[in-house]
């Protein structure tokens, strides 16, 4: 009896200890991928399905077990699947655009499932119209990548001409002579390689390297002039700038009309710096010797500007030669005196402050020490 009761009770703890490995659900699996569309790029949109449903003749009565989003870079996880062969399908808008068969998940899988479109299987079932279509859109893309890649090359020697022309403009116009090359039509390259030649002339100390640097510049302005004129969507700051640069090239090279008929053009194609230009036009006339002129231009400077201090200063100074002497005092001409005090006043400590002080001391006027700047209207 003994004997039998052992025997029982271990047949029972045999039994229990079957039943609990029985228990033991197959461990989970997980698939996850890329989905392709035919011209070779990730799909950005729609879900992938998972099923072991073949029955169902259409999208709407079959029964998926799984499903996930495909993300904006064609990817997709699914966790948790129990094992099983399934069918694959990628689906937008609930409407199936491809699908694979037996995917085949173990226990404890971790596998890749990559819906690629480009593979024969799928393109043979097209229709020559979708596939002539496909090409064409591969094409472009290509194009398209390469005219990127292109810009991304451009920018970098943009940017580092940009970097290069206070320390090594010659490197700068290397560059630019370069990206002018490889893209002739584009205004803001001409921009640059003329700012990189104005740069390398005033830096070069052999006179025939100068004057050849200055052409250049002057050639380069004008072809961002031309190309930028020529464009789709002229941009008015390329205008502006490169009248601006083509301006400085005729002042260094002793053209003064020329210089001023560029700088106004150049307030004319961009009136919010006209302040700016008109300043560069007024000093070239200074410059020059032509001091009314340069006085007449310094008020164009003033009107578009009146908080540029320095285009007060070069009226003074352009008018300061019209002075006389009464006795042992300096008599200046009218609006001289105005002008210094209203550069005073805008720039108390400026770079010609201590001049216009003691211009004014000599002309026995009364110098204000102190100015709050005006504000910009």
């Amino acid at each position: 009896m003994k004997t039998l009761r052992n025997l029982s009770l271990s047949a029972a703890t045999l039994v229990l200890a079957s039943a609990s490995v029985l228990a033991q659900a197959p461990a989970p699996a997980s698939v996850h991928g890329t989905v392709t569309n035919a011209a070779g790029s990730p799909v950005k949109e729609g879900v992938v399905k998972l099923t072991t449903d073949r029955t169902s003749p259409d999208d709407k009565t079959r029964k998926y077990q799984y499903t996930a989003p495909v993300g904006a870079d064609g990817s997709y996880k699914i966790d948790g699947v129990a094992p099983g062969d399934y069918v694959l399908f990628y689906q937008v808008n609930e409407k199936t655009v491809d699908y694979l068969d037996h995917v085949v998940l173990k226990a404890g899988d971790n596998i890749a499932a990559n819906d690629d479109m480009t593979r024969q299987e799928y393109l043979s079932h097209l229709s020559p119209e979708e596939r002539k279509n496909i090409e064409e859109f591969k094409k472009r893309n290509s194009e398209t990548a390469a005219a990127n890649k292109q810009i991304g090359n451009l920018n970098a020697l943009l940017t580092k001409a940009r970097e290069e022309e206070k320390t090594n403009p010659q490197s700068a116009v290397d560059d630019m002579k370069q990206a002018t090359a490889t893209k002739a039509d584009e205004p803001v390259l001409w921009l640059e390689q003329g700012n990189a030649e104005l740069a390398l002339a005033k830096t070069d100390t052999d006179a025939s390297k100068k004057t050849q640097d200055y052409a250049d510049a002057g050639t380069a302005f004008q072809k961002a002039i031309d190309t930028n004129g020529t464009s789709k969507k002229p941009n008015p700051a390329f205008a502006g700038a490169a009248y601006n640069g083509l301006g400085q090239v005729y002042g260094a090279t002793s053209k003064p009309k020329d210089a001023t008929d560029s700088f106004d053009k150049a307030a004319q194609a961009e009136p919010a710096k006209a302040g700016m230009y008109y300043f560069n036009a007024a000093v070239t006339l200074k410059n020059a010797g032509s001091n009314d002129e340069a006085a007449a231009m310094a008020d164009k400077a003033i009107a578009a500007d009146p908080t540029k201090a320095d285009a007060y200063y070069i009226k003074g100074a352009s008018l300061i030669g019209k002075s006389s002497m009464q006795g042992n005092k300096l008599v200046p001409p009218p609006g001289c005196v105005e002008a210094y005090n209203k550069y005073l006043e805008l720039a108390p400590t400026g770079r010609f402050a201590p001049e216009v002080k003691g211009i004014l001391a000599e002309m026995d006027q009364s110098v204000v020490n102190s100015y709050k700047a005006g504000k910009k209207r």
